[in-house]
């Protein structure tokens, strides 16, 4: 079936529909046009990339969105040199800054220094948490053994149970915000454990060198996804919600503006939260329903402020910082060179942050820089911050912030087909969940899938 627009009509008649533009999708329209299949992709955005932005400060490309990619990351790795981008590496060298209970240190290595104590009740933790991964099936966590029992609590209860101090709390609740977009007592245990164990485990998840933070991509992630785009020309379409999927027993129709798009089947990548706004007929199972109403999005902001160089270098710092104040809770230097400009990426609470204008959202990222490097940092170049929670289509992120109860109630349902529609996306993915290169391996996956189905349906047609 070849890609055509039907006289006197806006339908248009493909092999397989994709609904979205992220990395899932674009990767899953690759791998079909490589199988010989035609595809249409639809995204409601008026750009590419999904949860990918790139930005500018002071001249530098940065990354509004996802920003690393891990050495283990091969899929999108893969495709990132496949189109031409290139990859450099996280700086991390000398001191990072802890900022916690209203005192500044210095510490180097991933885990702070907070106190002996705390440092022993963080490897306690640690020790933990790891005992608990090893016990779960990132591919079905909901089937992992005693799955119900850590499904009944919040991360955050588990911590309480754990009797962990206020320090250790502290820093798991960093890594929960830049995981998830919430606190520890919003997420399920259960599903904490799984996009842990699918990281590669704590440490792995932590870590800069050898770990997730390893490297960036030096044209910005976006810039991927966007020449995937170019690649496939016509077949994607910006700026096209998609409101109503209907199907029989002959295909599907994507409801598309006045007209719609005829396929033999669909994959939709959308998060679960995200295919609430499209209806679905015949209705969705009761399992896929529960899905789109109880995994909901995280939130998280991120803020890039520019200077003339890269001054915390030249003091020994690395530009990390870790505080349990205020609006910023992480920071990490994305300078390009050390000749500058030097542009420090901080991680913020949306809490304490959304709400005001950006003048003031400008004024406390700007004083809360100058209290973890020094007055230097009160008078940057340029400003740029990202809201991801205020995008007005699919709003949210980095991934779904699941409460307890709905991992091993609906779980199932994420990569289960509803008839000719089929899902993909990072939150489907066993291994690297939550990551671009969960996404690219999906799309690729459920594209393969339904390449399989489609030569069934011809041999079958061929054989009747």
């Amino acid at each position: 079936m070849s890609a055509s627009r039907e006289p006197g009509s806006e339908d248009t008649t493909v092999d397989v529909a994709v609904v979205g533009a992220g990395f899932a999708g674009l990767s899953a329209a690759d791998r079909l046009v490589s199988a010989g299949r035609s595809v249409l992709v639809v995204e409601g955005r008026d750009r590419v990339g999904g949860r990918s932005l790139s930005g500018e400060v002071a001249g530098v490309k940065v990354d509004l969105g996802a920003t690393w990619v891990a050495r283990r990351h091969t899929a999108v790795r893969d495709l990132a040199s496949r189109v031409g981008c290139t990859t450099t590496g996280q700086f991390d060298q000398g001191r990072n800054v802890l900022w916690m209970a209203g005192r500044r240190r210095t510490y180097s290595g991933t885990v702070p220094k907070v106190s002996p104590t705390v440092l022993v009740d963080m490897a306690r933790m640690q020790m933990a948490v790891n005992k608990l991964v090893a016990t779960i099936d990132v591919n079905a966590a909901w089937e992992s053994p005693g799955a119900d029992r850590l499904d009944a609590i919040s991360f955050g209860e588990w911590l309480d149970r754990k009797h962990a101090l206020p320090g250790t709390r502290a820093l798991m609740t960093v890594v929960s915000k830049v995981q998830w977009g919430c606190t520890p007592g919003d997420v399920s245990l259960l599903h904490a454990l799984r996009y842990i164990g699918a990281a590669g485990g704590l440490d792995h998840m932590l870590d800069v060198k050898g770990g997730q933070q390893q490297d960036r991509i030096v044209e910005t992630t976006q810039e991927i996804a966007m020449r995937v785009a170019e690649r496939l020309g016509d077949r994607v379409r910006l700026e096209t919600p998609v409101r109503r999927i209907t199907q029989d027993d002959n295909g599907v129709t994507v409801h598309i503006g006045s007209g719609g798009i005829r396929a033999r089947y669909a994959i939709v990548t959308a998060a679960p939260a995200h295919r609430a706004a499209i209806e679905f007929d015949p209705a969705l199972p009761e399992r896929a329903e529960g899905l789109t109403r109880t995994w909901r999005m995280g939130v998280l902001s991120k803020a890039f402020v520019a200077y003339e160089k890269p001054f915390w270098r030249a003091g020994g710092c690395s530009g990390e910082a870790v505080t349990d104040t205020g609006t910023v809770f992480i920071t990490f230097d994305v300078s390009p060179a050390h000749s500058g400009p030097g542009v420090l990426m901080a991680f913020c609470d949306p809490r304490v942050f959304d709400g005001f204008s950006p003048e003031t959202r400008r004024d406390r990222v700007v004083q809360q820089l100058a209290d973890l490097y020094g007055p230097q940092a009160r008078t940057p170049v340029d400003y740029v911050d990202h809201r991801w929670g205020a995008e007005p289509f699919a709003p949210g992120g980095p991934n779904p912030a699941v409460a307890p109860y709905a991992t091993t109630s609906f779980g199932k349902a994420l990569s289960e087909p509803h008839g000719r529609i089929h899902w993909a996306g990072s939150e489907n993915a066993g291994e690297w969940a939550g990551t671009m290169n969960g996404a690219v391996l999906t799309g690729r996956r459920t594209a393969e899938n339904v390449v399989a189905l489609l030569t069934r349906d011809v041999r079958e047609g061929a054989s009747r």
